[in-house]
């Protein structure tokens, strides 16, 4: 039985950018930076550190080139913000694409881009 989501696995063409991105402009902090001696690194970065749910940063040609069976997209993520209001202005303030507020069914939301041009969903949800 699987009881949660442990990490999701995103592919980007530049890892140090995207750790740039996420920790400089989103906030999130970096969990680990390990790698194998071999070229292979992965970048474990999450709101905090104890964050149930982390995102690992992989090098996409790197992988492409293991597993070329892999689908390399990057997957649709939905964030969750207790304060969307805020969260807006201060990616705004960052030279990152931020869309407009919406309202949605199931609540207020936004998108964004990280470096890559790669878009995320931001949901205004309470814990």
């Amino acid at each position: 039985m699987i009881n949660k989501v442990g990490q999701i696995m995103v592919y980007v063409n530049d890892q140090d950018k995207a750790v740039e991105f996420w920790t400089e402009k989103v906030g999130f902090q970096v969990v680990s930076d390990e790698g194998d001696g071999n070229g292979m690194r992965w970048i474990e970065i999450a709101p905090t550190a104890e964050s149930e749910t982390s995102i690992v940063l992989h090098n996409k040609e790197l992988i492409a080139r293991m597993q070329p069976e892999l689908n390399l997209g990057t997957p649709s993520l939905m964030f969750f913000s207790e304060n969307l209001d805020k969260l807006h202005n201060d990616l705004s303030g960052k030279d990152i694409t931020v869309g407009e507020i919406v309202n949605m069914p199931s609540g207020r939301v936004f998108n964004f881009a990280d470096s890559e041009q790669n878009y995320f969903a931001v949901m205004e949800k309470g814990e």
